[in-house]
């Protein structure tokens, strides 16, 4: 279906196969097509995306409550 050597129709009655799958399948075959050629430290880095935001968030929140502790007990003594 991706060569375009057969038609949707051809293939899904070599296949006894629905033509929209046949479509869909083609769909997802396309989208997924970078991922499948990507080496594994793309694949890894792309996965890694939403822990490193939440790590950075994390960082960000425990600078400032070190920055206030640091504030809060230099006024006491």
């Amino acid at each position: 279906m991706i060569k375009g050597e057969q038609t949707i129709q051809e293939l899904g009655s070599r296949y006894s196969v629905h033509p929209n799958q046949i479509t869909n399948w083609k769909r997802q075959a396309i989208d997924n097509m970078a991922e499948t050629f990507a080496s594994k430290a793309e694949r890894t880095r792309s996965n890694d995306d939403p822990q490193i935001k939440e790590l950075h968030a994390k960082i960000g929140q425990l600078t400032v409550e070190r920055d206030f502790l640091v504030n809060a007990f230099g006024r006491i003594r």
